[in-house]
């Protein structure tokens, strides 16, 4: 069992006598003692935030004060030790300080002189979580811009959601379209919350066969169905004390979604075939690119589980709403894979940023991300808003002299406004400002067809 936090001082020493006398001098100070006869799996016991100090006398049976001292400081350097030290034990207890003891107290010693000590040692453990809290809250948002790249409102936004409910133990309801990132988000909110040393668990339900899904999920006992010879321990078991992300949660069968609710308010699991319960420390995040409310409307998801998993939901907004993110975060994924291709880097030129923040990515991050390796790669790169829309444009990591950059700045004007509706090659010339000659020369020299555009009238062309 873990010591709780609220127990600033954990006295140790084996002579009943003395340990009730000193934890009746603590006590009386205000603060609160866990005495212990022995020091053996103290260090099992201590997380690296308690925020209190250690008092141990160095002569004990089994494991004594020194060697508590390095099993501790082994888990954390950082907390206090103070020694209680017989006359004989001075060498040893200086001995100790210079491997890292906080303090030591000769016996006989005063209360004050125990109090004044503890005190100050308290003090320091605080200061030292709080720096340790800052350095990881500074790390934590310097992680948060690395992986969830932008400086939009919307990306900026999200960033402080997650911050805020990575803290708290409350399930997270995750809503993007294909490509935007959700398990990336998931993986964030786990990597910053205290289960970050815990299991994190990713399993996308829509791949699952309906025969295994619970078995998968759920675990089995041997004998449970055909071809159970063994027992198998599901993703929920398997993620205890950690983080389970279940995406496209949409495809899962009204009767799954019944188990699933029923883990969800018991924290419980029971395996198939099996009666035991299995109490979980587990945290849900489960993510759709549906509108689950619309869903359960229609039948296709149940209510009562939409209204557990909506308590905190999280929205990643699409890239084609992010303006200028989709450059920063073509050019980080470009020289990401440059560096790991071992190939020079590659700036995008005018041409290709207009390209990009006219294309309307329907793959969102995913498409991106594909399309900025080709592009590292120094492959011509073609960007289609639609399949209907072939003339999108073209892009390509080698940028040429100034001659070839204008004109495929040029062409990429042109085959941007290609991918809005005209009615006619004169509207369209009208909106780049050039005379109808002109467009029809430019469009020839850059292999572009205006009948490839969108509503356009042929008996104008």
């Amino acid at each position: 069992m873990s010591i709780d936090n609220q127990i600033q001082v954990v006295l140790i020493d084996d002579d009943p006598h003395l340990r009730q006398a000193l934890c009746q001098t603590l006590d009386l100070a205000g603060l609160k003692v866990l005495p212990l006869g022995e020091a053996s799996g103290l260090t099992a016991r201590l997380s690296r935030d308690w925020p209190g100090v250690v008092v141990s006398d160095i002569r004990m049976p089994g494991m004594d004060g020194l060697e508590l001292l390095a099993e501790l400081h082994g888990q954390d350097p950082d907390l206090p030790v103070l020694l209680i030290t017989g006359h004989g034990d001075v060498p040893l207890a200086v001995q100790a300080m210079r491997a890292g003891a906080y303090d030591f107290l000769e016996k006989p010693f005063a209360s004050d002189a125990l109090l004044d000590s503890v005190r100050r040692a308290l003090a320091l453990r605080r200061l030292v979580l709080d720096n340790r809290s800052l350095r990881l809250a500074l790390s934590d948002r310097q992680q948060l811009s690395t992986r969830l790249v932008g400086h939009s409102p919307q990306m900026l936004r999200l960033r402080e959601q997650i911050g805020a409910l990575a803290a708290t133990k409350a399930d997270v309801l995750i809503l993007g379209e294909t490509g935007a990132g959700k398990e990336v988000v998931a993986r964030a909110l786990h990597d910053l919350s205290s289960r970050r040393s815990g299991p994190f668990v990713a399993i996308n339900a829509g791949a699952l066969a309906e025969s295994v899904v619970e078995s998968e999920l759920f675990g089995h006992e041997p004998g449970a169905f055909t071809g159970a010879q063994k027992r198998r321990i599901g993703k929920f078991e398997f993620a205890n004390g950690g983080t389970l992300f279940l995406d496209e949660i949409e495809s899962m069968s009204l009767d799954v979604q019944v188990k699933l609710l029923r883990l969800l308010q018991e924290r419980v699991v029971e395996r198939l075939g099996g009666n035991q319960l299995i109490p979980l420390d587990i945290r849900i995040i489960a993510a759709t690119k549906e509108d689950l409310r619309q869903a359960a409307d229609q039948g296709r998801f149940r209510a009562d589980l939409y209204y557990r998993l909506n308590v905190a939901p999280l929205r990643i907004p699409p890239l084609r709403e992010r303006g200028e993110d989709a450059l920063m975060l073509f050019q980080h994924f470009a020289d990401e894979a440059s560096s790991r291709h071992g190939l020079p880097l590659h700036e995008l030129q005018p041409g290709q940023r207009a390209l990009l923040l006219r294309h309307s990515w329907p793959g969102n991050v995913r498409e991106l991300q594909n399309a900025a390796e080709r592009f590292a790669l120094g492959l011509e790169l073609a960007l289609d808003n639609t399949q209907d829309n072939p003339a999108a444009g073209v892009l390509t990591s080698t940028p040429g002299g100034l001659s070839e950059q204008v004109e495929q700045f040029e062409k990429s004007l042109i085959a941007a406004e290609l991918t809005r509706p005209h009615s006619s090659l004169r509207s369209l010339a009208e909106a780049l400002g050039v005379p109808r000659k002109t467009l029809h020369d430019k469009l020839r020299k850059h292999g572009l067809n205006f009948a490839d555009s969108a509503n356009h009238s042929a008996d104008d062309e």
